[in-house]
């Protein structure tokens, strides 16, 4: 007997199928169960639907977009389930279907979260996919109870890095948080056709040590790497100053103020070196920085605060250096795209940043929060051009070889085949 929640696309009326998804026949109730319906199913079915659910637009855009681009390559069908927000338009004009969602991707408040289940189930029950891609920590934590639920026939969820809960501390409040995310975690991933996408192997150890789900049913990929072509390696602007980009949210945990502080200790020293900021504030995150804080510092010629950018390639083509002093990520694409253009790293040693580079080859690494240390990084690479252009030039290198977007989302096509295939 398979578990629960498995198989249920053959024994249930939930996923009732017809000529196609979108209703363009009458549905033909399957009563049957096991290999005959299965057979028949199969038979019915025109093309394959993908339901991408994910928290923000612009979240998808930025990460998921090369999926879905595949996908609708291959023939089937994409939706995106998402909070609709300003970039929504570019989602359909893509050919992906849309769903506003309504996640609070910061909050705790457990009516607000049941009202987000409850869109979750409805829009489920309503695309019927063959497949569910969630990523981020609720949208796999909801998207992956409702599936079970529903039947749905296979899910892979993304965790683009265990996030806040990881990140702030031992408190009793925060450590009970954890426990329950993980029991949900378990519930949800739950048979056969379920695999969760972790970036990092810390993040592989936890949901291991959690007892999750299976260690085969557990793939390690590292982040959704950089687009070749589009971030090519680029020559240098003019120097001094040398500029160092940090390319995030504005989030004290990406070490952002850990920056602003280390740009007043560099100024105090007349040390060459611009701190620019790129990215806005997220007031859904609790350890967002505020766009007054960050206007503060710009207008005290502190730091270098430009926003969010949509050219993100003409960010690295004016910085010579791609900073990040993280506490915790997933696996950074801002770094991987600094380093396809040719741009030397600093990071920390914290989860996910120290498996971006190789210390002293491609760029340089320090503890999180240690601002004495990342000082004395950004001042080495001010003072050594030649260092930072073999740096550089070698972080190109190992993004050739390690990040290509292309090997990534085949890699990602392969697991959806594969679930797709499962019995």
């Amino acid at each position: 007997m398979p578990p629960p929640g498995e198989g249920r696309y053959n024994r249930s009326i939930h996923w009732a199928v017809g000529i196609n998804h979108w209703g363009d026949a009458p549905p033909l109730l399957l009563k049957a169960s096991g290999g005959a319906a299965a057979s028949l199913t199969h038979g019915l079915r025109v093309m394959t639907k993908i339901l991408f659910l994910v928290a923000e637009d612009w979240y998808f855009l930025s990460h998921r977009k090369p999926l879905a681009e595949a996908c609708l390559k291959e023939g089937w069908q994409a939706v995106v389930a998402a909070n609709a927000g300003a970039q929504s338009d570019e989602i359909t004009a893509m050919g992906c279907g849309l769903e506003a969602m309504n996640f609070d991707r910061g909050g705790l408040n457990p009516f607000r979260d049941f009202l987000t289940f409850l869109r979750i189930l409805a829009v489920l029950r309503r695309h019927r996919p063959d497949i569910v891609h969630a990523v981020g920590m609720k949208p796999v934590l909801y998207g992956a109870i409702a599936a079970r639920l529903l039947g749905v026939p296979a899910l892979v969820a993304a965790l683009g890095g265990l996030g806040y809960l990881f990140t702030s501390g031992r408190g009793r409040h925060l450590s009970l948080l954890r426990r329950v995310l993980l029991a949900g975690f378990r519930f949800g991933l739950a048979g056969r056709r379920r695999t969760l996408i972790v970036q990092n192997d810390d993040d592989k150890n936890v949901v291991l040590q959690g007892n999750v789900l299976p260690p085969d049913r557990l793939v390690l990929i590292a982040g959704m790497g950089a687009d070749l072509h589009h971030f090519a390696e680029q020559p240098f602007p003019a120097a001094p100053p040398v500029v160092f980009a940090c390319v995030c949210r504005m989030l004290r945990d990406k070490g952002v103020a850990d920056l602003v502080e280390v740009a007043r200790m560099l100024r105090i020293r007349n040390i060459p070196a611009v701190i620019r900021l790129v990215g806005a504030a997220d007031p859904h995150n609790p350890s967002s920085l505020t766009e007054a804080e960050l206007d503060g510092w710009r207008r005290d010629g502190i730091v270098e605060w430009l926003g969010h950018q949509s050219d993100i390639p003409a960010v690295w083509r004016g910085a010579h250096v791609a900073v990040l002093p993280s506490y915790r990520e997933g696996l950074p694409k801002a770094l991987l795209e600094g380093m396809a253009c040719g741009r030397a790293v600093i990071t920390t040693t914290a989860t996910g940043c120290r498996d971006v580079i190789h210390p002293g080859v491609e760029g340089l690494m320090v503890p999180p929060g240690d601002r004495d240390a990342l000082a004395e990084a950004i001042t080495t690479l001010t003072r050594d051009a030649e260092l930072r252009a073999r740096m550089g030039h070698l972080a190109r290198q190992r993004a050739e070889s390690h990040f290509d977007q292309r090997v990534i989302v085949a890699r990602h096509l392969q697991i959806y085949r594969q679930m797709l295939d499962r019995r």
